[in-house]
């Protein structure tokens, strides 16, 4: 029993690592959305610039497991977008505007990806704590 009890444990806390690596996701996807249509602040300027996040392994030396964190986040470096607005403040001397290099349909499609797995962690959790108080109505009984 003792070691099934650590089984479980190991389970959901695997899980709960994944939660957290997703919630950040989530959270760097959301500032890409949020920021998909600023401009620089100074004519000219650099605008926002995509950030895309990256996903380690690592072991837990308490539960003698791999755990997954979020990573080092990057910036994007692809290519900003540019329109010809001469009249806004954020423009360079030829009236260009650059706009961040954020595509809110990628954003979308890598949301739900990550809602996705956030949602099959939280589906072990369940399974998880469900088995555990099976055990536990089967030791009553």
């Amino acid at each position: 029993m003792a070691s099934d009890t650590g089984d479980f444990l190991k389970s959901m806390n695997i899980a709960t690592s994944g939660l957290r690596a997703q919630a950040g996701r989530m959270r760097l996807i959301s500032e890409n959305i949020a920021n998909a249509d600023s401009t620089a602040l100074t004519a000219g300027g650099e605008p926002y610039r995509r950030k895309i996040p990256s996903f380690t392994s690592a072991l837990d030396r308490s539960l003698d497991a791999k755990v997954v964190t979020l990573g080092r986040v990057r910036n994007d470096t692809t290519a900003f977008r540019v329109k010809n607005e001469p009249g806004n403040p954020a423009a360079d001397a030829a009236g260009n505007v650059k706009y961040p290099n954020v595509n809110p349909l990628v954003e979308m499609t890598d949301m739900r990806e990550a809602q996705r797995s956030y949602e099959a962690n939280l589906n072990i959790i369940s399974a998880t704590r469900r088995m555990i108080q099976r055990t536990l109505d089967i030791l009553k009984a």
